[in-house]
């Protein structure tokens, strides 16, 4: 393996990144630093590859939007992109086939074109049926001030920027542009959307903006975008914004319609490129493939972000793979609000993601977030409404935040990821976690579930071929409050030797959907007071209230008090049948399909 030493700046970062890229059909191998996890992350073309680069990297899932964006490229905007002169302005007036300028240096009009060939600042106003290329070769901005104009053209894009050092497009205050291009473009063609640039890019100003891509997409360009403002509307039959070295949308009110990806950032040579940087606005994405696609790192700051993928979860199949939120190596949600309805994966990665203070709600036809390495959630609220598996990674760490899932199969699944190895661990350390499932609850294959801080409320199966807690190599509770309740078949509890106390029962008759069920200790004092939301045979129940040795019972009736998390809540007053007794410390911890004890109503720790 190449080792190198981790970056002391920005600088260094981007040159230790280079190479570092997780997307199809590059192949890369991966040495974690600083995580529990090893692996090698492949593409297809990687697998008939006998070659791959094998770098290490400093990332890992707990890295923040400021260290992942430090090692990428800079972005080449200024905040003054959006201030321009008319009278250092050009004017240029369209009108249907022909436009005429008010100057001739720097402009060329002929055969329906418009071609721009000097630095400067150009105002265009009108109709026009050609085209608008920019073609300078010399230093300096192009700045194209989009006030009043309507291109629609079958010539190719509306605006081709060919050659420029920069080019920026304004949308003139209180104004209503559009673009839309030819119908099809050549195979071999270089511009393939109504508004191209193969200079970095930057759109601004307060104005609004319709481009429709009919032969390919609708913004381009292959170096950066930068989106500052405006409000933009995009339909597409492929992707709708693509910046190949990196997307940026600082703000603005953005709509995108695409038959393809709907924000896109496609380098797959440079590992400081080929990322997507949301930092506010409003934008809505509607997406026949992924809704965000970045090649190496998705990063989300602020904004309010609403993407429906693939038709949404209710067009899930097995063939779907329409993502809301794709990322080559790693997706940062930080801020803002984020909601996803995908037929795949909403939130998925090849490597890391880290959750760290938006609000996401995710509906999806698979996961609702799938990492193949290492998935940590920091802070923030995770709602997963709708999933196949709502948490899916190598290594899962949630240390804070707010996180809901409701799924048709595991709540939080940790396996060995489809290539390399990872920790295979659970570790919660903080925040609340609710899971309803009818799968597995908390699964974690051939690994542990190791828990500290915070509080977790399991709402498990009711077949006996899954649990509530399925953990291959046990679970060990430090502290935090737990509690999982589900089916008896094959359910797990904590291990005795545990530094925290867990209590375990299991009953003969399963207890109805809507009981409210309290565990007492000996001595008649209420520890804890629930209601079960499905039938149940099986409540594993741990906090620091409990201590082992002791026999707790579980009774039914009564009612709940304060709540804590879900229907988990503070005693309230307690009925009068018992239907379980167990001792604390006396279950069995890591063996699959337990029986009943004695107690109760044939109930009691298991052996």
């Amino acid at each position: 393996m190449l080792a190198r030493r981790t970056p002391d700046d920005p600088e260094d970062r981007r040159r230790a990144r280079r190479g570092w890229l997780v997307a199809a059909p590059l192949a890369v191998a991966l040495v974690l630093a600083g995580c529990a996890a090893t692996t090698a992350v492949s593409s297809s073309t990687q697998e008939e590859s006998d070659t791959a680069a094998q770098v290490t990297s400093d990332l890992d899932g707990t890295a923040t939007a400021a260290t992942v964006l430090a090692g990428d490229q800079e972005a080449h905007d200024s905040d003054d992109d959006s201030d321009w002169s008319s009278a250092d302005a050009v004017t240029i007036a369209l009108d249907g086939s022909s436009a005429t300028s008010s100057q001739a240096s720097g402009v060329t009009i002929a055969d329906g074109t418009v071609t721009i060939t000097a630095a400067g600042t150009y105002v265009l106003s009108g109709d026009y049926t050609g085209q608008v290329v920019v073609d300078s070769s010399g230093d300096g901005q192009v700045t194209l001030v989009l006030d009043g104009v309507s291109i629609d053209t079958d010539a190719g894009a509306a605006i081709d920027v060919q050659a420029a050092d920069e080019a920026v497009v304004i949308l003139a205050d209180g104004t209503t542009n559009s673009l839309s291009d030819a119908s099809s473009y050549a195979d071999d063609a270089t511009a393939n959307a109504a508004l191209y640039s193969s200079a970095d890019l930057t759109i601004t100003g307060t104005g609004a903006l319709t481009v429709t891509g009919n032969g390919n997409d609708g913004i381009a360009s292959t170096d950066g975008l930068v989106i500052q403002s405006g409000t933009i509307t995009v339909d597409a039959v492929d992707d709708g914004i693509r910046g190949k070295d990196y997307l940026i949308i600082r703000d603005g009110d953005i709509t995108v319609r695409s038959g393809g990806d709907g924000l896109k950032s496609d380098n797959e040579e440079d590992a400081e490129r080929g990322y997507i940087d949301i930092a506010g606005g409003t934008i809505t994405v509607t997406s026949g493939d992924e809704g965000i696609e970045a090649y190496t790192d998705a990063v989300v700051t602020g904004g309010t972000i609403e993407i429906t993928a693939g038709g949404g979860a209710a067009s899930a199949s097995s063939t779907a793979s329409a993502k809301g939120i794709s990322a080559g190596v790693i997706a940062v949600l930080e801020g803002g609000t984020i909601d996803i309805d995908s037929s795949d994966d909403a939130v998925n990665t090849n490597a890391y993601a880290h959750l760290d203070g938006a609000t996401i709600t995710l509906s999806t036809g698979d996961d609702g977030v799938h990492a193949d390495l290492q998935l940590v959630v920091s802070s923030g609220t995770v709602t997963v409404t709708k999933a196949y598996e709502g948490l899916e990674s190598g290594g899962i760490l949630i240390e804070g935040g707010e996180t809901q899932v409701t799924t048709s199969d595991d709540g939080i699944n940790v396996s060995q990821p489809d290539t390399g190895t990872a920790s295979q661990t659970l570790t919660v350390t903080g925040g609340t976690v609710i899971v309803d499932a009818s799968g597995d609850g908390l699964d974690v294959n051939s690994g542990t579930f190791e828990m500290s801080g915070g509080t977790v409320v399991v709402y498990g199966p009711t077949a006996n071929d899954n649990a509530a807690l399925d953990t291959d190599e046990g679970t060990t509770i430090s502290g935090g409050t737990l509690l999982a309740i589900g089916s008896s078949g094959m359910a797990t509890a904590p291990s005795a030797d545990s530094a925290q106390a867990s209590v375990e029962f299991t009953v003969s008759s399963s207890i109805a959907a809507g009981t409210t069920l309290t565990i007492v200790d000996s001595s008649g004092t209420a520890i804890a007071s629930f209601t079960t939301t499905k039938t149940v045979s099986n409540v594993v129940y741990s906090s620091s209230a409990l201590s082992n040795g002791t026999t707790y019972s579980l009774v039914s009736g009564g009612s709940t008090g304060t709540t804590i998390l879900g229907t988990l809540a503070e005693p309230g007053t307690t009925g009068s049948t018992t239907v379980a007794t167990a001792v604390a410390g006396e279950q069995t911890s890591s063996e699959m399909g337990g029986g009943m004890g004695g107690g109760g109503q044939g109930g009691g720790g298991r052996r």
